[in-house]
C-alpha cells in the first residue's frame, strides 16, 4: 500500500515538473531567451565629439580632442594582478596605484572599470601594440572639450560639466541621461541641444558569470552640430587686455545687434571643468568675486548719468523741453525742502550742453517737467526692465519703478525728489550694461531699437537673419540730433575728453552711480559709438566699484585706440571733420 503511494506521488511530481519545464521552455521561452540575450550583452559606451564653436572669422575657441583611457573589463576581482602589473610598467606608474584606482571603480564583473584616463597617445599606442599579452585590457578613444585660446570669451562660451538632478529631470525625456557632459552657462548652454554629440561604442559578449567573452559590433559616436558666433577674437582679446578691473566691456555692431566683444572680469578658466583630476572648481563657486558671473547681462546696477539720455528723450519727445531750453545751474537746486547738488557749477546750460557736461540740475528740472511716468513709459520702449533677448541663459530683466504703480499697488506716494533721482540714474533704477549698450544704439543708428544676438550660424547654415530684429522707435529727428550733438560735445570738450585725441570720432557719456556714501564704491560707466558720422560700433564699459565715469572712459579709449591701431576700423571715414557737430 505504502508502495501505491509513493509510485503515485512520484507521477505527480513528474507531471508537476514537466508543466513547469513546458512553461519555461515553451509558453514563456520567448520571453527567457530574450533576458538571457539580454543578460549576456553588455554595451560599453563611447562619446561623439562635440560640437566645434568658431569666431565670426572661422577660428575654433572651442573645440575638441581624443583623450585615451584604459579600461579593464574584469573576468574576477582577484585575478587583476597580472594585467595591471603589465600595465603599470607601460603606464610608468606603480602597481599599487592602478590597484587602488582599480578598486575604487570596480562595481560588478560585467562592468567596465576605467583605471587610467587621458593617458597621451605614445601610452595607449604601447598598450595597442602589447594588446594581445594583455587579455581584456581596451585603449578607449573619448573626446575632450579643448579651448585653445584659454580664458578667452569664457563668459560668452560657458563650460561642460557632468549633468546635475535639476537638468536631468527637465532633459530626461529628450535623451540625455546620467554622467553625460552638458553645458553649464553661455552659449554651451543656451546650443547645447545642437552642442551634444551622439554616443557610439562597444557591444560585448559576458558568460553567465559576467566575464568578457568576445566583442559583438562598434557603433563609432558623431559630431555635434559647430557654431560660429559673431564674436571677432581680435576684438575680444583686445576688450580683456583693456581692463584689470572687476567689471565688463561690450563692443556691438550699431545697426544689427550682432555682438563682437562681450568680456567679464574676473574671469575662469573653462578648462577647469574638463581636466583631469579637475582641480580648483570649488574655488570657482566660493570666491566672493564670483568668477562665473557674466556682468554684462546677469548683473543689474543703477546707470548713473548714462541714463540723462533717455531722460532727455523722453522730455524732448513729450514736448517738455527743446533744443531752445535752458536752465541755469548754481550747483544745485530746491526741490521741495530739499536742495539737490550737482556734482559742479555749470551756470547756463541747454539740452546739449547738459549731456556734454552731464549737469544734475538740468536734469532734475527736465524729468520733473516731462513727469515720471513718461520717463518710465519710454525706458520700457527702449528695452529696459526685460531681457533684451541675446542668446546667452540668465539674462537679468532689471527694474524701472513705475510710480502709478507703486501708488496702486504699495500706496505709496511719489514725491519730486523720487523723479530727481531716477531723471540722474539713481534710486530704484537697476540696468544691465547690455541694456545700456541697446539704448546708446537707438542714438547711434537713428532711432532703432535691435536686439543683441551672438550666434551668426549653425553648422555653416546662417541663421543671422533670424536673430536680427529691429523696431523703429518713431522717434523725432530733432530729439535724435540733439542728443547725438550732446554725446559728441562730451567728447569734444565735456566729461568724455580723453578720447577727441583718438584717430576715429566718437561720442559718448559718462556715468557715475553712487551705492554708497563713499566715493571709492561708486560705479563707472561710459557709453558711446563710433565712427560719429557713420556709427558702426556701439561700445559699453562699466567697472564695479570703479570710481568716477573716467575710469571708464580710460578703458574706452584703450579699446577704441587699438581697434584703430590693428586695422579693424576704418580711421580715414572716421575721422572727425572740422566743424563736425
Amino acid at each position: 500500500m505504502r508502495a501505491f503511494f509513493l509510485h503515485k506521488a512520484a507521477i505527480v511530481c513528474y507531471c508537476i515538473l514537466g508543466l513547469y519545464l513546458f512553461n519555461l521552455q515553451i509558453i514563456q521561452g520567448a520571453k527567457y531567451a530574450e533576458l538571457s540575450d539580454k543578460n549576456c550583452i553588455r554595451l560599453i559606451s563611447q562619446s561623439g565629439s562635440r560640437g566645434k564653436i568658431r569666431d565670426a572669422r572661422g577660428r575654433e575657441i572651442a573645440g575638441s580632442h581624443v583623450a585615451y583611457d584604459v579600461i579593464l573589463l574584469p573576468q574576477d576581482r582577484a585575478d587583476v594582478q597580472k594585467p595591471l602589473t603589465s600595465l603599470a610598467g607601460l603606464l610608468g606608474t606603480d602597481y599599487v596605484s592602478l590597484r587602488k584606482s582599480f578598486l575604487q571603480n570596480y562595481v560588478a564583473p560585467s562592468i567596465p572599470v576605467v583605471i587610467a584616463q587621458d593617458v597621451g597617445l605614445k601610452k595607449a599606442s604601447a598598450i595597442e601594440e602589447r594588446r594581445f599579452d594583455l587579455d581584456n585590457v581596451i585603449v578607449q578613444a573619448n573626446s575632450s572639450r579643448y579651448y585653445p585660446y584659454g580664458r578667452l570669451a569664457c563668459h560668452v562660451l560657458g563650460y561642460i560639466s557632468e549633468i546635475d538632478r535639476w537638468r536631468l529631470t527637465k532633459l530626461e525625456d529628450y535623451g540625455y541621461k546620467k554622467k553625460d557632459l552638458v553645458g553649464f552657462g553661455g552659449v554651451e548652454e543656451r546650443y547645447d541641444y545642437y552642442l551634444r554629440q551622439e554616443d557610439g561604442g562597444l557591444s560585448v559578449e559576458v558568460d553567465h558569470r559576467g566575464r568578457f567573452i568576445r566583442t559583438l559590433g562598434y557603433k563609432p559616436g558623431e559630431q555635434g552640430r559647430d557654431l560660429q558666433l559673431t564674436i571677432d577674437l581680435r576684438i575680444q582679446k583686445i576688450v580683456e587686455e583693456s581692463f584689470a578691473d572687476k567689471g565688463c566691456v561690450i563692443v556691438m555692431d550699431a545697426r544689427t545687434g550682432a555682438v563682437a566683444a562681450l568680456a567679464s572680469n574676473p574671469d575662469f578658466a573653462p578648462s577647469a571643468f574638463v581636466e583631469r583630476p579637475r582641480r580648483n572648481v570649488g574655488e570657482l563657486f566660493a570666491s566672493n568675486s564670483a568668477p562665473l558671473l557674466n556682468r554684462a547681462i546677469n548683473g543689474v546696477y543703477p546707470p548713473g548719468s548714462v541714463f540723462k539720455m533717455l531722460v532727455a528723450c523722453s522730455a524732448l519727445e513729450t514736448g517738455k523741453i527743446d533744443g531752445r531750453t535752458t536752465t541755469d545751474c548754481a550747483g544745485g537746486t530746491m526741490i521741495g525742502r530739499r536742495l539737490f547738488q550737482c556734482w559742479d557749477t555749470h551756470d547756463r546750460q541747454d539740452v546739449v550742453g547738459a549731456i556734454a557736461h552731464s549737469c544734475d540740475v538740468f536734469f532734475y528740472k527736465a524729468g520733473i517737467a516731462a513727469g515720471p511716468q513718461a520717463i518710465h513709459d519710454y525706458a520700457v520702449r527702449f528695452g529696459f526692465s526685460r531681457p533684451s533677448g541675446i542668446e546667452l541663459p540668465y539674462e537679468a530683466s532689471g527694474a524701472v519703478p513705475n510710480p502709478l504703480w507703486r501708488k496702486i499697488s504699495q500706496f505709496k506716494p511719489w514725491y519730486d525728489g523720487d523723479t530727481a533721482n531716477l531723471a540722474i540714474g539713481q534710486g530704484e533704477l537697476l540696468v544691465s550694461p547690455l541694456q545700456v549698450c541697446r539704448m546708446t544704439a537707438v542714438f547711434a543708428n537713428g532711432g532703432k531699437l535691435v536686439t543683441p544676438f551672438i550666434v551668426k550660424a549653425i553648422d555653416a547654415t546662417d541663421v543671422s537673419r533670424q536673430h536680427t530684429r529691429v523696431v523703429d522707435l518713431k522717434l523725432k529727428g530733432e530729439t535724435l540730433r540733439l542728443i547725438r550733438k550732446g554725446m559728441r560735445k562730451a567728447v569734444e570738450e565735456g566729461t568724455c575728453n580723453a578720447l577727441v585725441s583718438l584717430p576715429v570720432s566718437v561720442a559718448g557719456k559718462t556715468g557715475t552711480a553712487q551705492i554708497s556714501g563713499r566715493q571709492s564704491d561708486n560705479h563707472a560707466w561710459f557709453t558711446g559709438f563710433f565712427p560719429y558720422d557713420d556709427a558702426r560700433y556701439v561700445i559699453c564699459v562699466f567697472l564695479e566699484k570703479g570710481g568716477h565715469g573716467v575710469s571708464a572712459v580710460t578703458v574706452a579709449k584703450e579699446v577704441i585706440g587699438r581697434m584703430c591701431q590693428e586695422g579693424l576700423l576704418d580711421v580715414t571715414a572716421g575721422a572727425p571733420r572740422p566743424g563736425a557737430t
